[in-house]
């Protein structure tokens, strides 16, 4: 089997499935801080105080680069903020701090080109920047279409102009929810129109030989914005560019939701060599957002030293297309069309007492003598060889070591787990189901090509590489070229060292809690959202059993391959929310959080509101000083709603739509 580096085999999105190959992309100048090229991957956030209050936002500029931040963006929606862009930097470099400004631009060209004499960098949505959003179905001619493009470049040359004078960087940033009227009635709301939209400004950029340029790809939704992004490298290296990447999925929402959601996003695309920047949306401080990216990207700067020297072509980018593994469904409740299991090692736990199972979803009542299932119950739990004292639930499945199990009297609800070479050499095996643990470097060997497989085998599939998640990716692709369809369980160690370093317990504003969470989601998630994957279990001995059921499930919840709770699209803030979208977040999340299933759009303004939250059931969006439009999808039903009475009347909204549950 070829595991060569450089070698494109199928399921792989970069240039070797095996090794870690960054996509190398043209070197931008941002102030004294280049992006690009063989500089790191750089982190940036964006700042939530009122532009005006030039004090107030230079104190919070200065608490998120002491952060981490190598760039910091701050909204100019007018001109008047704009210009007050040059007392802010002015105040900034008074106090030692010359760290890269980006001016973040909607809907006024006018204000771009005031930022562009002023900061290193301004970020436009070419969905806003001089087209429109009003949700209108659109039809052109071939020369109507042309005409529209044209007054685009000339209402957009200016501003290029202005920044090839100056020396400022551009971001031309395409949001999912905020795409045109235009783009979308041509392309409709696909990641084609992100893309599309996007490289309509890099052509006129080009075409005015303007090329500081960095490109972004934005969605709520990690499957919607890792899409774009990939067919974002396959365009530009198609049409020969390889301008440098901003990664970030736009309003992750805050605590883990957030994190997790972000990390799967993100890192898929880290794992994929793609990614020059990120920006970690949260609906939190801003300066909370930096140690998120910091643990992200750490994780690949040793992969990219390792690689620097390797010779390459700057556009060499491989996409092989990626079907997702189409697993058979076992006996066991497992594989098929049914959606992915969780493990839960409770090996480690205190066996003598059966409410050590509320962890894990299963809450004993000892007065029934009875458990209560959570919505985020595990499938399956792995006691190695330890026996519980107790009876455990009965819709709950045990596995245990293989020559444990044998011992087991009583094996209704209860599987073997074996290596490779015990299930091979195994005279008995569970009539139901027998779990084999193997890695990709058992594919071929002896061993394997003995394994006596039918409908009662899953993979547990392990792995020990640097870049793991590739070398799981590899297995996939590879049982699914030996026509094999034996459903798989992705399982991942993390030993407490893993964990070590300044930024390992800065995940969470509330608890120390580790890294966990990001790198998890990363390496799950990568799999999960190609449609590999049909069950995941998080092993982590430094960390709470509880801790790793939840980021279990909202992995599988963030790649939409399990829906267990209520979701929450929340915009990160800035200058130009109209309230506290962290206070009002959690209000709206303690009334609703039982909604399984549903999506809440939660936007500060209008910018961020109906488009950004493309993908919500309902939104909530600051329309004024105290006052909130609500929608139903994109439709608003109630406008200029007072805060006091917003969130009960959307509750309101969801009764009447008979989605609305009373908690418990």
């Amino acid at each position: 089997m070829d595991t060569k580096i450089g070698n494109a085999l199928p399921g792989g999105y970069c240039n070797s499935l095996t090794e870690y190959s960054r996509w190398h992309t043209r070197e931008v100048p941002i102030g004294d801080i280049p992006m690009g090229g063989d500089n790191p991957i750089r982190i940036q956030s964006m700042t939530t105080v009122d532009t005006m209050d030039t004090i107030g936002s230079v104190e919070q500029v200065i608490r998120m680069v002491d952060a981490g931040c190598e760039y910091v963006r701050i909204t100019a929606p007018s001109i008047k903020e704009a210009s007050n862009l040059a007392e802010i930097k002015k105040e900034l470099r008074k106090r030692g701090y010359n760290v890269p400004l980006v001016a973040d631009i909607h809907f006024t060209p006018n204000a771009a080109e005031v930022a562009a004499r002023i900061v290193e960098k301004v970020r436009i949505n070419p969905g806003n920047y001089a087209d429109k959003k009003k949700f209108d179905l659109l039809s052109y001619t071939e020369a109507e279409y042309q005409a529209e493009l044209e007054r685009i470049y000339n209402k957009f040359a200016p501003l290029v102009k202005i920044c090839k004078e100056y020396g400022t960087a551009m971001r031309i940033g395409t949001n999912h929810g905020s795409l045109s009227d235009r783009i979308m009635s041509h392309y409709g709301d696909t990641p084609e129109g992100m893309v599309e939209s996007a490289m309509e400004f890099i052509r006129f950029c080009e075409d005015l030989d303007y090329h500081n340029l960095v490109i972004s790809m934005k969605s709520s939704n990690p499957q919607v914005m890792v899409r774009a992004y990939r067919l974002l490298a396959e365009k530009m290296v198609a049409e020969g560019m390889n301008y440098p990447l901003h990664l970030g999925v736009t309003e992750a929402g805050d605590g883990e939701d957030g994190r997790i959601k972000s990390a799967v996003g993100i890192g898929t695309l880290l794992e994929d060599g793609l990614g020059d920047t990120v920006r970690v949306s949260l609906t939190e401080e801003p300066e909370l957002e930096a140690p998120v990216a910091i643990a992200l990207v750490n994780r690949y700067a040793k992969r990219y030293r390792d690689t620097q020297q390797q010779s390459r072509t700057p556009l060499s980018f491989e996409r092989p297309e990626v079907k997702p593994y189409i697993a058979a469904e076992t006996n066991a409740f497992i594989g098929g069309a049914l959606v992915p299991r969780v493990v839960a090692d409770i090996s480690r736990c205190n066996l003598k007492d059966p409410s050590v199972l509320t962890d894990v979803g299963y809450k004993y009542d000892i007065l029934f003598d009875k458990y209560h299932m959570a919505e985020q119950s595990v499938d399956f739990v792995y006691l190695a060889d330890e026996r519980p004292s107790f009876t455990m639930p009965g819709n709950l499945k045990q596995l245990y070591n293989y020559r444990t199990w044998l011992c087991i009297p009583d094996k209704a609800n209860v599987h073997p787990v074996y290596t490779l070479q015990e299930f091979v050499e195994a005279t008995t095996r569970d009539p139901h189901l027998n779990l084999v643990r193997v890695c990709y470097a058992d594919v071929g060997t002896a061993l394997f090509e003995a394994l006596p497989l039918d409908k009662t085998v899953v993979f547990i599939l392990e792995t020990n590489a640097l870049h793991g998640m590739a070398d799981q990716r590899l297995f996939f692709s590879t049982l699914s070229a030996l026509g094999l369809d034996n459903p798989i369980i992705i399982k991942r160690h993390y030993p407490a060292t893993e964990f070590s370093g300044p930024e390992g317990n800065l995940m969470d504003p509330e608890e120390p809690l580790s890294k966990i969470q990001v790198y998890a989601a990363t390496d799950f998630g990568a799999l999960l959202i190609d449609g590999m994957g049909n069950g995941i279990w998080i092993d982590s001995p430094a960390t709470p059993i509880g801790k790793l059921v939840s980021a279990s499930f909202g992995i599988l919840q963030a790649t939409r391959s399990r829906i267990s709770k209520t979701e929450y699209i929340s915009c990160p803030s800035c200058g130009r929310t109209l309230f506290d979208l962290q206070e009002t977040t959690q209000m709206i999340r303690s009334r609703t959080n039982h909604l399984k299933g549903l999506k809440i759009g939660i936007m500060g303004c209008i910018v961020n509101g109906p488009g950004e939250m493309a993908d919500a059931d309902y939104g909530y969006v600051g329309a004024g000083p105290g006052k909130i439009t609500l929608y139903r999808g994109k439709e608003v039903v109630k406008r200029n709603v007072n805060s006091a009475q917003a969130l009960d009347e959307l509750i309101d909204i969801i009764r009447e739509d008979g989605r609305w549950i009373d908690p418990e």
